[in-house]
């Protein structure tokens, strides 16, 4: 039977159609193993070749996951909840409630919803923390360390933007401070808030903005970014320098050599 299985496996990888997905071919060699994942859409990211010691699980390899895995399941829970939901002033707070009372398991979904929005921001600073006390933003990491700024400043708007979807006392006075400090801003502090609400006071076209911030534009940004920082921790050769690594030593002498200089 596992003989039947392979030969059948076999055919299949000489077909016209499996050959027109997978271009390079089946092989042992590097060159193959290396074709093999440049020519993958999802594999292509990564580098063909990687240290062993960055397969291994540590304290930040799980604050990263972890916070990826509650990212996956805020997107899967807000989808399910967008079924349920309109984005206007008539309907949103009733909305919220029939999902409380009346979906089935709905009060359930919106909870799993809220509290994975809470594990994310405290894991991805948690995160940023480990990571910092490494030294993982030194060189040659400086810009995968801005780019994990940007991720937490997109998960912190990705809260943001959902705590007014519910549309209930707490939340309006609530964009409404936020709004209000951000006015504060020399220069660009009424234009940044104008922006945020659409209009002069949090009404219905807030909701709106904040809906689309929040179920659009910032999901696709952190997509974005989270893809860039995966990619730049495999190029890099895992989130910390070692001393055994090429080109850690030449980066300690120089940041060396400059501290002596400002000295």
């Amino acid at each position: 039977m596992p003989g039947t299985i392979e030969t059948y496996f076999d055919k299949l990888e000489r077909t016209r159609v499996w050959r027109s997905i997978f271009r390079s071919g089946k092989g042992t060699s590097t060159l193959h193993n290396a074709l093999a994942i440049q020519q993958n859409v999802f594999l292509h990211l990564f580098p063909t070749k990687v240290r062993k010691r960055m397969l291994g699980l540590g304290a930040t390899w799980y604050l990263g996951t972890l916070t990826l895995g509650t990212f996956i399941v805020l997107v899967v829970t807000g989808i399910l909840l967008m079924l349920y939901y309109h984005p206007s002033v008539p309907r949103a707070y009733s909305d919220v409630k029939d999902l409380q009372f009346a979906v089935s398991s709905g009060l359930f979904l919106r909870n799993l919803h809220r509290w994975s929005a809470h594990a994310m921001v405290f894991l991805a600073f948690a995160h940023m923390f480990r990571v910092f006390y490494r030294g993982a933003y030194r060189a040659p990491r400086e810009f995968n360390w801005v780019v994990g700024v940007f991720l937490l400043l997109v998960t912190l708007l990705l809260s943001y933007t959902g705590y007014l979807l519910p549309w209930d006392q707490l939340a309006y006075w609530a964009i409404t401070v936020g709004t209000n400090i951000s006015s504060a801003v020399p220069l660009i502090g009424d234009k940044i808030r104008f922006l945020l609400l659409g209009g002069h006071l949090v009404n219905a076209n807030a909701l709106l903005r904040f809906y689309v911030l929040h179920c659009v534009i910032l999901p696709l940004t952190a997509v974005v970014f989270l893809a860039v920082h995966f990619w730049r921790i495999r190029k890099d050769g895992g989130l910390y320098v070692r001393e055994s690594e090429p080109g850690a030593a030449s980066h300690e002498q120089q940041s060396s050599n400059e501290e002596q200089k400002t000295r």
